[in-house]
């Protein structure tokens, strides 16, 4: 710009009035290693398209004339507002004063603490209660893996990796080997319950909850994958799905149905049948019991809540059985409802047929539904306020309680839900 921007040059000054003009500070330099940040360009906040040509040479006198006149007047008012802030501080003492020095900044000293996944807690914390077991029998050898559920020696594992076994060996994860007892098969599930005596130190499991389990939520296995030359081994995935139904078969032949089974990603491998399946905290929340043969990344493991009952029959010394109604139903979904022209689109229909199709009396005669007052036809909405769906099907919220208890039962019948008592019966011995 060719103009001097100095509104004084020229112009003699009033000497009749002091002049305070602050020098200029010196301003530190940037660190070493930092980029200098680089100005903004002049034109950022302009169009990208010029004006006409025969507007661009007036528009550019025109603002240079009136930025020169704006830059003038604000220097001018600076320096004599300036010189009247001086007198005024001069006049009350407060040039004399000495410089403040500026009060000390506390600096926080920042400290790394090394943390640990999910997994790796977990892991750890359940590691010391799994097992693995070895058997031998009529059939050969085989290996599997369990969990010390009670410091007295009990032991969760599968019911095929303890069935048809003339001798088993439980190897704890510090190394030390004892022949274990079978206390009892599970006559609904594929669970058994051992036990090994004399062993001290022992750490128990922590049991979870596998009530409210979700789809998409961390899920842990821990077993002897492949054998003895591969003992706790540790897989991850996450809950694939809840309350599957499948059929598996066994070495003598004969197959069986598992029902309300967790479905996982996390690799389940022969040798990890038995080990638990556990949350991010660490809780045992089910126990592998089979893996897709024909797909990867299928497995299955039974709810941790199943299996309760059964431990703590175990630790009272009772035998290991099941709870029963008494009854036959249909679940129901939308299809059956509307197959059936049935009011309602879930609950367990008591319903049985006979070859024909026929409808027929679905309640055992002196069973515990029976006794209670429940009825062929009835619908089975809730036990002990479990509410029952495609999900949550009556048997699988049965079986978390023990034969000998009490429990409501809600029902639907001629538009209206009824409440029952009923006390459950034992489940016969299916083998």
């Amino acid at each position: 710009m060719s103009q001097s921007s100095d509104p004084s040059e020229g112009s003699q000054p009033d000497t009749s009035v002091a002049r305070y003009e602050p020098q200029p500070e010196p301003r530190p330099r940037w660190a070493s290693g930092l980029a200098v940040p680089q100005a903004t360009p002049e034109n950022w906040f302009e169009p990208d398209a010029s004006p006409p040509a025969e507007t661009a040479r007036g528009s550019r006198l025109s603002g240079r004339g009136l930025a020169g006149v704006l830059m003038a007047s604000s220097l001018l008012g600076s320096i004599l507002g300036g010189g009247g802030m001086y007198l005024a501080l001069r006049e009350f003492g407060a040039l004399d004063a000495p410089p403040v020095s500026p009060a000390p900044v506390a600096t926080a000293a920042i400290v790394v603490r090394p943390e640990y996944s999910t997994i790796v807690q977990a892991a750890q914390r359940v590691m010391p209660s799994v097992v693995l077991i070895e058997t031998s029998g009529p059939l050969g050898q085989g290996i599997g893996s369990g969990i010390v559920y009670d410091t007295a020696g009990w032991i969760l594992t599968n019911k095929h990796v303890a069935s048809n076994t003339s001798r088993i060996d439980v190897n704890l994860s510090d190394g030390r080997r004892y022949t274990a007892d079978v206390y009892g098969l599970d006559t609904l599930t594929d669970l058994a319950i051992l036990r090994i005596k004399g062993a001290t130190g022992l750490t128990a499991a922590q049991m979870g909850d596998s009530t409210n389990l979700q789809v998409g939520q961390l899920a842990i296995a821990i077993g002897s994958s492949l054998g003895t030359d591969f003992p706790s081994s540790v897989t991850t995935g996450i809950i694939s799905a809840l309350g599957r139904d499948i059929t598996v078969g066994s070495d003598t032949g004969t197959t069986a149905n598992l029902h309300g089974l967790i479905q996982t990603d996390a690799a389940i491998n022969p040798g990890n049948s038995g080990g638990p399946l556990v949350d991010g905290s660490g809780k045992v929340i089910g126990v592998t019991t089979a893996a897709a043969a024909s797909a990867q990344g299928i497995g299955f493991a039974i709810p941790i809540d199943i299996a309760k009952p059964i431990m703590q029959q175990a630790l009272a010394g009772e035998p290991l059985s099941r709870p029963f109604m008494g009854i036959n139903y249909v679940p129901i979904d939308r299809g059956v409802a509307t197959r059936y022209k049935l009011p309602l689109d879930h609950g367990a229909w008591i319903h049985r047929e006979d070859q024909s199709g026929r409808s027929v009396n679905a309640i055992l005669t002196d069973g515990p539904a029976d006794k209670a007052g429940i009825q062929t036809g009835d619908i089975v909405t809730a036990i002990e306020g479990y509410g029952i769906d495609s999900t949550h099907l009556l048997e699988d919220i049965l079986v978390r309680y023990a034969p000998g208890r009490t429990v409501s039962v809600e029902v639907y019948r001629s538009g209206q839900y009824l409440i029952f008592r009923v006390t459950l019966g034992t489940r016969p011995t299916t083998g």
